[in-house]
């Protein structure tokens, strides 16, 4: 049996998993969280720091996971919503501006998509030649000099300026990613950013509109998505996970590989080993993570700014510990996201790390967080652009 047209397919590429959801909305009620009818994962092989290195290693564990969930829903799965990440994303501003058309000086849906094309030309070539753009988020727009609070259509003035975020991503790794689908038998539909698919389920509109900013510390990886107002306003990549941590046990302490990683989990046994020396090693390379954040968080001036604080994801977010840290180093208030699934969810035991899987699914079965972030699109194009963009992100 196919799956239906209330089902969507998330399928998340991290370096350490492949995760795949299988979710299903409920038609009466479009706004409700969709319910997860199947899910798969298998190890990551043929991917470092989310950079392809081996297409069909990666296509061979996309259909390992993807088997998985067909058997959990009972359906075959031939089309996905997929996720990118990795230190091959990342995230510009730019600015554009445009005079007005209408003879009566009225701002129109046109001279925003003008302004917002003229911002894209002002990227600087050096930054965009070998990037695609996967989102194109407009942060402010200012109409003849003065900032201007919603959507500017229907106001007057000769000139319309716009701020604008553009995330991206490094052609050839997504490419790559895109050939490894394509031998795995799986059309994309569409390709989200994994921060932003993450933030739609572990943060609240309350937390959006303070300021906050969410980190989900994968295997190799660290990703941050700073929101403010309900919109993302920043976004980074850092070459760095909760693997480092478990390479430090292992030198520190003299163990393998498995027994560190068990150690860092809270799952193996200390034995002979000091409790506060374990700490000491872990605390070090957290704080390594966290300074990145601050560094990152002083550049864009929000450094102790954001009143809704850290919150923190992705299977390197269940360390002992990691909440304080986090607020004595960002002097920020500090937790760690939680999701609620409803249905299959035999193979998730540990939510956190299927945030950006989830968030594919909420994506795409929800009319409401989804099309704030379709339009402009590299795989929607132009052709769906403007009015949802001014709907708020969240419901």
């Amino acid at each position: 049996m196919a799956l239906g047209r209330n089902t969507a397919v998330g399928i998340d590429v991290g370096t350490h998993q492949v995760k795949v959801i299988v979710g299903e909305s409920d038609p009466k009620n479009e706004k409700s969280m969709p319910r997860i009818i199947g899910s798969g994962i298998a190890e990551s092989k043929g991917i470092r720091h989310g950079f392809v290195t081996n297409v069909d290693d990666i296509a061979k564990s996309i259909r390992t996971a993807v088997s998985m969930a067909e058997k959990s829903c009972g359906s075959p799965i031939k089309k996905a919503y997929i996720s990118v990440g990795g230190v091959g994303l990342g995230a510009i501003i730019s600015f554009g501006s445009v005079a007005t058309t209408k003879a009566d000086s009225e701002i129109t849906e046109l001279d925003i998509k003008r302004a917002i094309e003229e911002s894209e030309k002002e990227l600087p070539n050096t930054y965009i030649q070998n990037r695609k753009i996967i989102h194109t988020v407009p942060l402010e727009f200012r109409v003849d000099g003065k900032r201007i609070l919603g959507r500017p259509v229907g106001l007057k003035g000769v000139k319309l300026e716009v701020k604008v975020l553009y995330i991206t991503c490094l052609s050839h790794h997504l490419n790559d990613l895109l050939s490894a689908f394509d031998e795995a038998d799986i059309e994309v539909l569409d390709v989200t950013a994994s921060p932003i698919a993450a933030s739609l389920v572990t943060l609240s509109k309350t937390q959006k509109i303070a300021g906050c900013i969410l980190a989900n510390i994968g295997a190799e990886t660290t990703s941050i998505i700073v929101f403010e107002n309900n919109t993302p306003v920043s976004m980074e990549v850092f070459q760095i996970g909760s693997n480092d941590i478990t390479n430090d046990l292992a030198l520190g302490l003299k163990i393998s590989i498995e027994e560190a990683e068990d150690i860092k989990r809270g799952t193996g046994r200390i034995g002979e080993f000091s409790k506060r020396k374990i700490e000491e090693i872990i605390v070090a390379r957290l704080s390594d993570i966290f300074d990145l954040i601050e560094d990152h968080l002083k550049r864009i001036d929000r450094n102790g700014l954001l009143p809704a604080g850290i919150i923190m994801t992705g299977g390197g977010s269940n360390i002992h510990s990691i909440e304080e840290l986090a607020k004595v180093t960002l002097r920020l208030p500090s937790k760690q996201s939680r999701l609620r699934f409803e249905g299959n969810i035999k193979n998730m035991q540990n939510d956190t790390e299927w945030a950006v899987c989830y968030g594919l699914a909420l994506l795409n079965l929800t009319d409401t967080p989804g099309d704030d972030f379709k339009p402009l699109n590299e795989f929607k194009k132009v052709s769906r652009f403007m009015i949802r963009f001014f709907k708020k992100f969240l419901p």
